[in-house]
């Protein structure tokens, strides 16, 4: 009797995306946060518990599933109980349709490294994600609280503002693509040659800034603001539903990574795969290359909260309705008339490509000479006697 067969091996992915994903967030994904954001603030991280603090994720655990469970006497019994829930069930659901690998053999069947392969894989991903403002609407409207309702209304604002540049910035996607599917996407790039990052630079921008506001990170960490609202609004919880609520928003990373790394980074494709100097890449295998793609994407999260100060309520919504919601129309517009001026093939693509980048680099030298001339002035402002 065959033991691994195709709905054996479907539900082995389920198991392995539900227990493995929280263990990575809990033990991988905050010890290399605190390591890293000691670094970059000249600080101390984590280093008491276990080998250079190897073990504080276990520490962590251990302390939220002890910690008492504490409800407010005036609290809305069954939404405050249900809204940690509703934070991180949709994140883990949305990892369903992303392809982390092509088809790998697992004694004598093949089988692909997604659970499922839906034909509106990238709406799917889009609504099922949207769900996850409500736990924290909810809890916050739940805990009878002014601060946890407070968070909760900025939350409200702030998610359903950009989602709306997310969701245009991958229009332009699916203009190259063709496709809503997550591994036709994959496929559609390894064709072309051509990851869409490149005629896609500035709706990669865009996604990625309103990823960051969705996952409440900072510098848009609005929702729970420590200084503003005491926590915001998770301050009612405690114990496992707050685990919940802090996995919610870290399984939120993730997904958005993914969606980053198969939508514009190639997936699971190594760099430049057609080029023969560079067939030495291909010594990682596929799966590691979507690691490190969704690797460097959680650095970039980490490096936000390292170093940006907190936007301003009103700087957070005139970022996502006076900016990027109208550069993501044109940038669709953009992308539109590149993929017409040149019907049945990909020419287009690669001009635009070629655009996006000679006005990256312009803008970076000019923001290097802004630098430089700015370090002159403040040079220059500085009495001779101090110099001296």
């Amino acid at each position: 009797m065959k033991v691994l067969t195709p709905a054996v091996l479907t539900y082995a992915k389920v198991v392995v995306l539900v227990a493995v994903v929280p263990a990575i967030i809990g033990f991988v994904v905050v010890l290399a946060e605190r390591r890293l954001m000691g670094f970059m603030q000249a600080r101390l991280g984590p280093n008491r518990v276990g080998p250079k603090g190897l073990l504080q994720g276990v520490a962590d655990l251990v302390k939220l599933v002890t910690k008492e469970d504490i409800m407010p006497a005036r609290a809305e019994r069954t939404v405050f109980f249900l809204a940690p829930v509703l934070a991180v069930i949709p994140a883990l659901t949305a990892l369903a349709v992303i392809p982390f690998g092509p088809a790998v053999r697992i004694g004598k069947i093949r089988t692909p490294l997604w659970v499922t392969d839906v034909n509106i894989g990238l709406l799917f991903v889009l609504a099922i994600t949207s769900i996850g403002v409500y736990g924290i609407i909810l809890g916050g409207w739940a805990s009878n609280n002014k601060y946890s309702l407070l968070g909760g209304l900025r939350s409200a604002a702030q998610l359903v503002s950009y989602e709306v540049p997310m969701g245009l910035a991958l229009v332009s996607v699916l203009l190259m693509s063709r496709s809503l599917s997550m591994v036709e996407i994959v496929h559609r790039q390894a064709s072309l040659h051509l990851w869409f990052i490149f005629p896609g630079l500035l709706a990669f921008f865009i996604y990625f800034v309103s990823g960051v506001a969705e996952t409440n990170r900072n510098p848009f960490d609005l929702p729970e603001a420590e200084s503003e609202l005491v926590s915001g609004f998770n301050t009612e919880y405690s114990g496992v539903k707050f685990a919940f609520f802090f996995l919610g928003e870290y399984a939120a990373m993730i997904v958005i990574s993914c969606v980053a790394v198969t939508v514009f980074l190639g997936g699971w494709l190594p760099p430049f795969p057609h080029v023969a100097a560079l067939k030495f890449l291909r010594i990682v295998p596929p799966f590691g290359w979507f690691l490190i793609k969704a690797g460097l994407f959680l650095f970039g999260y980490i490096w936000f909260r390292s170093t940006f100060p907190r936007y301003r309520f009103d700087q957070l919504m005139a970022l996502g309705w006076k900016w990027l919601i109208p550069s993501a129309l044109a940038n669709i517009v953009i992308v539109a008339l590149a993929i017409l001026a040149t019907p049945g093939r990909s020419n287009g693509l690669f001009v635009l490509s070629y655009i996006f980048g000679g006005l990256f680099v312009v803008m970076f030298l000019l923001a290097k000479l802004r630098q430089k001339l700015a370090r002159r002035e403040r040079l220059a402002a500085i009495p001779a006697s101090a110099v001296e």
